[in-house]
C-alpha cells in the first residue's frame, strides 16, 4: 500500500503538534522526495550511514528526531551536509524530522517511551504548568538504590551509565528528559525528586547534583532518544499499511 507524502506529513502533524512549539528547527517534511510513500525507515538521526541503510531498504522516506537546519548553523549547502542532501535528492527519499514535539508526546515521546522501558509511572511534567513540557516527573514502583537504578538503566538502554551521588537515599521519584537536557536538573531540584536522569551530561552537572543533594544519571544522548521515532513511524505505518523498519546507527554519545 502507498500513502501521499502530504497524507502523512499531515498525519504525523496532527499527532505530534508541532505549531505549539517553539524549536530550533523546522518540524515536520524538511527534504521532499517521492510524492507517494510505501516504505519508511525511522532513525534517530539523519546521518549518511541511515540514509545509507534507507537507501539500501529501498524507503521512500525516512523520520527521525535529528534532522537538518538547525537555529544558528552554518547555512550553506558545503561539505557534510551537501553530502547529505545530494544522497537524498538523487534517491528521491524524503526527509521527514520532529524535535521538541517529538520529545514532549505523552503517549509516542522520547520521555514517555523510555518511561514505559524503565517502568517509571508518569506523575507530571517537570514543568508543571507547560501541559507540554518536555520532561517528565514520576515514580518507580519500588524504591531503588541509585546503584541498582543505574543497573537497570543499563540492562534496559544496552550503555552503562554515569551515576553521580547526590545523597544516600533510595530513588523513589525521579525526574527525567532525554538528550541534551542536562540543565534541567534545576527543575528537577525544584520538584523535590530523589533522582534526575537525562542524555547528556556537562561539566557544570556533577557539580549542581553534588552541592543541590540529587542523584545523576547520564544515560546517552542517543540511547535515550531512540524510542520515541520508532513509537511515530510504527504507529504511521499501522495507520496507512506501509513497511516500516527502525535502523539504529550507534552513537556512544
Amino acid at each position: 500500500m502507498t500513502v501521499s507524502l502530504q497524507a502523512l506529513v499531515a498525519a504525523a502533524d496532527d499527532i505530534l503538534e508541532p505549531s505549539y512549539f517553539s524549536d530550533y528547527c523546522p518540524n515536520g517534511l524538511q527534504v521532499a522526495g517521492n510524492v507517494n510513500v510505501a516504505r519508511i525507515v525511522s532513525g534517530v538521526t539523519a546521518s549518511q550511514a541511515l540514509i545509507e541503510a534507507a537507501i539500501a531498504e529501498k524507503a521512500d522516506a525516512i523520520i527521525v528526531h535529528h534532522g537538518y537546519f538547525w537555529r544558528g548553523e552554518d547555512p550553506c549547502i558545503v561539505g557534510m551536509k551537501r553530502n547529505r542532501l545530494a544522497l537524498l535528492l538523487a534517491n528521491n527519499i524524503s526527509l521527514i524530522a520532529y524535535h521538541l514535539p517529538l520529545d514532549a508526546h505523552p503517549v509516542l515521546g522520547n520521555n514517555a517511551q523510555l518511561a514505559k522501558r524503565l517502568g517509571i509511572a508518569v506523575d507530571g511534567g517537570l514543568d508543571p504548568n507547560n501541559p507540554r513540557s518536555v520532561g517528565n516527573v514520576g515514580s518507580l514502583a519500588q524504591a531503588m538504590t541509585a546503584t541498582e537504578f543505574a543497573g537497570h538503566v543499563e540492562a534496559v538502554l544496552g550503555r552503562a551509565p554515569l551515576l553521580e551521588l547526590g545523597h544516600k537515599r533510595p530513588i523513589k521519584r525521579i525526574a527525567w528528559c532525554t538528550g541534551g537536557a542536562q540543565s534541567y536538573i534545576d527543575k528537577a531540584v525544584a520538584a523535590g525528586v530523589d533522582a534526575y536522569l537525562s542524555g547528556e551530561v556537562s561539566e557544570p552537572t556533577i557539580l549542581a547534583a553534588r552541592e543541590l543533594g540529587i542523584h545523576y544519571i547520564a544515560a546517552g544522548h542517543h540511547a535515550t532518544e531512540r524510542y520515541g521515532v520508532q513509537a511515530l513511524a510504527e504507529t504511521l505505518a499501522e495507520k496507512f499499511g506501509l513497511y516500516h523498519r527502525f535502523i539504529d546507527i550507534d552513537n556512544p554519545a
